[in-house]
């Protein structure tokens, strides 16, 4: 059985191999960001217990995940933005993913530093 290959990837010009393989290299720092995300989420879940309320673990938890979920769709939405964007000879196209993964840390840096403080 054979992938059918996407008809974006049929059009326009072959990119340089090197450039799609630096595109491919982001998309993978993108992927271990998420895993990291999604393991301290894990941590935790399963570890915190001294760190404060239960519900507000478990929130955070789940906020992580999340995010983590949502920045596995971005980069790949970016890594095919990219790709497609190379073909074409176009500029790359702006991403969302960096301010929604800024935005989102520092929510949870302030609400662990919160819980460190009230402990």
């Amino acid at each position: 059985m054979s992938i059918r290959e996407p008809r974006w990837r049929q059009e326009g010009q072959e990119p340089d191999y090197r450039f799609s393989l630096a595109n491919e290299r982001t998309f993978l720092a993108w992927i271990r960001t998420a895993l990291a995300l999604l393991a301290g989420g894990v941590l935790l879940d399963e570890f915190a217990t001294r760190l404060g309320p239960p519900v507000v673990l478990v929130m955070l938890a789940i906020a992580l995940t999340v995010l983590s979920a949502a920045l596995c769709g971005a980069a790949y939405m970016r890594w095919r933005g990219n790709e497609i964007a190379m073909r074409h000879a176009r500029p790359l196209p702006a991403g969302f993913a960096v301010p929604l993964l800024a935005a989102s840390m520092l929510a949870v840096a302030v609400v662990v530093a919160f819980l460190l403080l009230a402990r």
